[in-house]
């Protein structure tokens, strides 16, 4: 009786390699999001959200980003967006040291939680299209046929 040890092993290989194809999205998303977030939290010790407002904020949300399509299983999309997010936030912690030694090259400080001064005087819309109000402040209605 002969055995057939090639067949066999023909298939278990090809078996390994499927599941090995299968895995490679998962694993290369892992890895580019995992990347992106220690870039993320060095940039928080460097104080990017601070001092690289734009660069911090690309960087979190392509992670978000990455995170949300690694949910519905697009893990090549999802790698991608990790990448990106990974290289804006090395971009993010290297400007933050730099501007941390630097104050010409910090953003414009604004005081927190102040907006700009509005005029209370100025009109809201132009006044000379409508009609010339009534002695009470009220203008008279229109009768339309």
């Amino acid at each position: 009786m002969r055995r057939r040890v090639c067949r066999g092993r023909a298939l278990s290989l090809v078996a390994v390699l499927g599941l090995a194809a299968l895995g490679c999205g998962p694993v290369r998303y892992v890895r580019d999001v995992g990347r992106a977030a220690a870039a993320v939290e060095d940039a928080r010790a460097a104080q990017a959200e601070k001092y690289a407002p734009y660069w911090w904020t690309r960087a979190t949300a392509y992670l978000h980003k990455a995170r949300e399509v690694a949910a519905y299983a697009d893990y090549q999309g999802a790698s991608r967006f990790g990448q990106i997010a990974a290289s804006a936030a090395s971009r993010a912690a290297a400007d933050a040291r730099i501007a941390a030694h630097d104050p010409s090259k910090r953003p414009p400080d604004l005081p927190p939680d102040v907006a700009p001064a509005r005029p209370t005087e100025a009109p809201v819309a132009p006044t000379r299209d409508l009609p010339a109000p009534a002695k009470g402040g009220i203008a008279p209605a229109k009768d339309h046929p």
